[in-house]
């Protein structure tokens, strides 16, 4: 994972002073080594400083070189509200005064509720609304934090800070106890997000199989209607046939009908015949139809 390109500068910008502190072997030469690292610009962290053998041994220096030390320590992970409660300290120039203003600012980020224009001015012992506004935009230009100034509601809305500040002794098993918890309220998320997307997918499996088979039944109805209309057909069609078959073999009815008309005919016509031979009885038969005709 790449460093933030803030804090490999101000790393940076130590190393030089941890080489000096090789050289500072006395105490007074170890708190004037103090004093310009917390002077020089691009310096924000100095954990290492702090560790180097000779700027540790003021702290068992006389009380006048001590202070020192802890002048460092509070520029390391301190607050300016630190350096105000302990008055026997050395006094700060206006460039180190502003360089802890701008590290409380950065721990004062943790907090949103710390980011009102009342509680900063307090806190940070500024005069005016006008200080505390330009002491935040030299710390947003300065690459130490991403912010914006809300003068209506009186607030800085801070939306990333880099990670400058040291972490003060003792605060290591604190911090993983905090993320000790913090995992086990992750892991109880996970498991609860798992459980409500097995839920899901088993809710859309038993979707799917009702849907599968209403498929199938409907599939089902629509292949017996299907075979219904055609044994219907079938059905009609030997029905159809059965009576074609049955005009075929009456014909000889509607035959016989007419033969029965032929002979009602026939029967006409011999009783016309009968009653002409009956006046050709008294004229009678061929002769007398000829006579008939040639008289």
């Amino acid at each position: 994972m790449a460093m933030d390109p803030t804090q490999q500068k101000a790393l940076n910008a130590l190393e030089s002073f941890i080489l000096l502190s090789k050289s500072a072997t006395s105490p007074r030469s170890a708190a004037d080594l103090v004093n310009q690292a917390t002077s020089a610009p691009n310096t924000y962290v100095f954990a290492e400083l702090l560790r180097t053998p000779n700027i540790s041994a003021l702290k068992t220096a006389s009380p006048e070189y001590t202070q020192f030390y802890t002048l460092l320590e509070i520029f390391a992970w301190g607050t300016w509200a630190d350096y105000s409660a302990h008055p026997n300290l050395p006094p700060l120039s206006d460039v180190q005064s502003h360089k802890l203003r701008q590290l409380t600012l950065l721990s004062l980020s943790a907090s949103p509720s710390n980011l009102t224009y009342p509680h900063l001015l307090t806190t940070l012992s500024l005069p005016t609304v006008r200080a505390l506004e330009d002491l935040v935009i030299s710390t947003i230009y300065s690459g130490l934090l991403t912010a914006k100034l809300n003068t209506q509601t009186q607030r800085v809305d801070v939306s990333s800070v880099s990670p400058l500040r040291d972490l003060r002794p003792g605060r290591i098993p604190a911090l993983n106890s905090a993320l000790g918890a913090w995992e086990v309220r992750c892991i109880a998320v996970l498991d609860d997000l798992e459980n409500q997307i097995k839920e899901i997918k088993q809710k859309a499996l038993e979707k799917r199989k009702r849907e599968l088979r209403d498929d199938g039944a409907v599939e089902k109805l629509v292949q017996e209607a299907k075979m219904g209309v055609m044994r219907f057909q079938d059905d009609r069609g030997k029905v159809l046939g059965g009576k074609r078959g049955a005009g075929e073999v009456g014909g000889p009815m509607i035959g016989a009908s007419g033969n029965d008309e032929m002979d009602l005919d026939d029967g006409e016509m011999g009783m016309g015949m009968s009653r002409g031979a009956k006046r050709g009885g008294s004229g009678g038969g061929i002769k007398g139809t000829a006579k008939r005709f040639m008289g």
